[in-house]
């Protein structure tokens, strides 16, 4: 342990958390009282009805009362128009085994949420502990999501899942919806005969006669990585602490996809990171539905069928996953203007792995297709977006998942990089990270947080006031807009990234000479290799009449590809030098999946380019439409506006 780097009890794991409350900036997505009571613990028993598409239960809270000041009678809790309120009652410590019923109203809150306020027969002093019983139902809000059974893999069963990232588990049941407020649950689903329920939880037990699902997650998590599915789920071990689930028809592909490799995975985090404390690592290979590549709920991360690309390319998004497990489940942003904690820190925690087991070559490859991704945002929003921020300010009424993009991501990394760079010393910037995931391990924590860490676990660069070198300042990473004033060396990834620029400067030539074309051999090129490639030729495009139909000719491994990330870029490709004779792949592609990243651009693009494009994305999104999450469905309709 470096001077500076302390290791804390767990009283002192309290009042730190209690402490970053006190000093964190107001988080204006949250209408809760969080900063009067702290959640203990609370218990969710539920029952899955499909036909009316109901969670229908109780939901039990264990509070207790941290600030009496200026709101101990009146408890708020975030909740949303689709959840319906049957009976609310509490239990005070001085009453123990009497519940007594408390008024509750709904207060309008944001277009998000609102407020269920519930009224408590006297104030609270600093100190008090209660419990508060609520009966509610919830139904098809934005964290809750019901598939008919044809939007599933298999066809045959519905399928239920929830989403809590950001704000959307409010929607699933009423809580303090920031990320602010840490807690254990457990959980009693009964669903019925021949469904399968799965959470995120340490602790998983069955009762088979009455079909009901009991769990229980032993160390605090923030409401959004509370996880429920429920469907025709089966699964199968790929390693001494993880299996995946997926509907029966995927089984197979997954297996062998995954079989191994998890645990290599883990096994560098742990070196790297420290202790994986969460028990298991699962996968649920969710509907084609489903929003993002991966959710990284605890000890099951939700990811998108799109990665069973039959190689194992992909894996690089288990990877990020896994990562998160660190940074993001341990330790937490406390709000989601600071969401570059959880994403930066887990892309240079991803590229740490990425580089242990397969070299740095790849690593630069993989992150040169990461800043390409900035690089196009920036490009798409103007670089002095306010957005384009690490610290962004969220107002009131906004929601947080509107902020979504790729700068907290890329931009985190490089800053992540440029500290790291600050150091001089990779063992010593791994043994920064180990001792900065110890010091705040199941905490919520601002930026601020983590740079005054930073400079007293490394006091000679805080002498140095490395932290106000001019035009490299902390403060101008956080709060000014634009590109990464430092971009990390990726010069190592030449022997990757050479010659797919060469091939892409090949076919941008006007006078298309298939010769050289024809003499190199794509054939042991990494994924990433052929990503890098086509995005070359998209940043170019459209490429010289002609050329495109050659492409596909040439390469039938890019246009007739299953690998979502390289389908994602020819249909892309494909859009914006509309080239008719590929629109069916265009149209195949948004109807297997559903991924926000991968629908949202390719909508854009369409909507952009021509009148015939714009008709085709109307056709294709009224097919599509009720196979979307919510979010997505919203954001491609304004695309349409």
């Amino acid at each position: 342990m470096r001077s500076g780097a302390t290791r804390l009890t767990v009283r002192d794991t309290v009042m730190a958390s209690e402490d970053v409350l006190e000093r964190s900036v107001d988080d204006a997505a949250t209408s809760s009282s969080f900063r009067h009571f702290r959640v203990r613990h609370f218990h969710l028993e539920l029952r899955v009805d499909f036909e009316r598409r109901q969670l229908q239960g109780r939901e039990v809270l264990e509070l207790s009362c941290v600030r009496s000041e200026g709101g101990g009678q009146e408890l708020r809790l975030d909740t949303h128009p689709s959840v319906s309120f049957h009976s609310v009652s509490v239990q005070s410590g001085d009453r123990e085994g009497q519940l007594q019923p408390l008024c509750h109203k709904i207060q309008p809150f944001t277009s998000y949420g609102c407020t269920l306020v519930l009224t408590l027969p006297r104030p609270c002093q600093t100190g008090d502990q209660l419990q508060v019983v609520i009966d509610y139902t919830a139904t098809d809000g934005p964290g809750v999501v019901w598939l008919d059974p044809e939007q599933t893999a298999g066809k045959v069963k519905p399928y239920l899942f929830t989403q809590g990232q950001a704000v959307l588990n409010r929607s699933f049941f009423p809580c303090f919806d920031t990320p602010a407020v840490k807690s254990t649950y457990s959980a009693s689903i009964k669903v019925p005969k021949g469904f399968t329920a799965v959470m995120s939880a340490t602790d998983w037990d069955h009762d088979e006669k009455e079909n009901i699902f009991h769990f229980k997650m032993q160390h605090p998590i923030p409401s959004y990585l509370v996880a429920l599915a429920v469907g025709d789920i089966v699964s199968a071990e790929v390693g001494p602490r993880s299996r995946v689930w997926t509907e029966p028809s995927l089984l197979e592909a997954a297996k062998e996809e995954y079989d191994g490799v998890i645990e290599d995975f883990l096994k560098v985090g742990e070196k790297l990171f420290g202790p994986y404390v969460w028990g298991r690592y699962d996968l649920l290979f969710m509907p084609p539905s489903f929003p993002f590549g991966g959710m990284e709920n605890p000890c099951l991360t939700f990811v998108t069928p799109c990665l069973l690309a039959g190689d194992r390319s992909l894996a690089d998004v288990i990877i990020h996953e896994i990562s998160h497990s660190w940074f993001g489940n341990l330790v937490t942003n406390a709000n989601w203007g600071d969401f570059w904690l959880n994403e930066g820190f887990t892309m240079y925690a991803q590229r740490r792995i990425s580089t242990e087991l397969y070299g740095v070559a790849y690593t630069c490859l993989e992150a040169a297709t990461g800043r390409a991704l900035l690089r196009q945002h920036m490009d798409n929003t103007g670089e002095d977006h306010p957005l384009n921020k690490l610290k962004v300010k969220i107002e009131p009424g906004i929601d947080p998942d509107d902020t979504y993009n790729e700068t907290p991501y890329e931009k985190g990394y490089c800053f992540v990089s440029y500290l790291a760079h600050l150091v001089g010393d990779q063992d010593k910037f791994d043994a920064f990270l180990r001792a900065y995931v110890d010091r705040f391990k199941f905490q919520s924590i601002v930026a601020e947080d983590t740079l005054d860490f930073y400079l007293s676990y490394f006091p000679e660069l805080k002498e140095k006031n490395i932290e106000k070198i001019p035009g490299f300042e902390f403060d101008c990473w956080l709060n000014t807009p634009g590109w990464p004033p430092y971009l990390p060396d990726l010069s190592s990834g030449d022997t990757l990234m050479k010659p797919a620029e060469n091939l892409a400067n090949l076919w941008l030539a006007a006078d298309l000479n298939m010769d050289p074309i024809k003499a190199i051999d794509m054939s042991s090129w990494k994924t990433y290799q052929i990503v890098y490639f086509l995005d070359k030729l998209l940043e170019k495009s459209p490429l010289p009449q002609g050329h495109t139909a050659k492409l596909a000719e040439m390469y039938p491994k890019i246009s007739k590809a299953k690998n979502a990330e390289l389908r994602f870029r020819w249909v892309q490709i494909v859009i914006k030098n509309h080239y008719e004779d590929a629109f069916d792949e265009l149209q195949n592609f948004l109807h297997s999946q559903g991924k926000q990243k991968y629908t949202v651009p390719v909508y854009r693009a369409m909507w952009s380019k021509s009148e015939k494009t714009r008709k085709l994305a109307q056709e294709i999104f009224a097919a599509t439409e009720k196979q979307l999450h919510k979010n997505v469905q919203n954001y491609v309709k304004k695309i349409f506006v």
